[in-house]
Parts: structure tokens; C-alpha cells; sequence
């Protein structure tokens, strides 16, 4: 199976969300330990997420984000999707 490579932009967003995770789970004073418990994962695994790394399943960062409260942010990702609107539009309009 070919890997495939983040470009420079893609990583930073990855690098982000890692970020946003690592501080949702300081506020909450939790330690790596306590998350990766709670989220029955391994603690590498939320380091990874942490670091904003690439090759995490998708399940992982459910859980994650169940523990912090925030799994609904999950059904945000292409809610609003303006340029598919705007692509269906210009069909309709044919």
C-alpha cells in the first residue's frame, strides 16, 4: 500500500488539531495517562493525536473528543460546504 504524503499545509492543519487536543485535555487537568485511560487508548496513540501525526485511526480521535465532551465537533466537518452548494447550483440553474 503507497503511503501518501502531507503537503506542508495539510500537516500544519493535522499540527493544529493536535494542538487543540493537547489543550482541551490541559483544561481539563488531565494527564496523558488520565485521557489515554479514559479514552481506552494507548497512551502513544493520544501522544501521536497530541503531535498531530498522520497515521491515527479515526476511532482514536472519537474517543478523544468523547472524553473532552467535544464528539459532536466530529459532525461540523463538511456541514457546511459551500463550494458543493455552489457546484449544485450551477446544475439546478442548467
Amino acid at each position: 500500500m503507497k503511503k501518501a504524503k502531507l503537503l506542508p499545509k495539510r500537516q500544519r492543519i493535522l499540527e493544529r488539531l493536535g494542538e487543540n487536543l493537547r489543550l482541551a485535555r490541559l483544561r481539563r487537568n488531565l494527564t496523558m495517562e488520565q485521557a489515554s485511560e479514559r479514552a481506552n487508548i494507548g497512551r502513544t496513540t493520544l501522544w501521536k493525536l497530541e503531535r498531530g501525526e498522520a497515521n491515527v485511526r479515526l476511532e482514536a480521535l472519537l474517543l478523544v473528543l468523547s472524553i473532552y465532551g467535544l464528539q459532536d465537533d466530529m459532525l461540523l466537518l463538511g456541514q457546511d460546504d459551500e463550494l458543493g452548494r455552489k457546484l449544485q447550483d450551477i446544475e439546478l440553474l442548467k
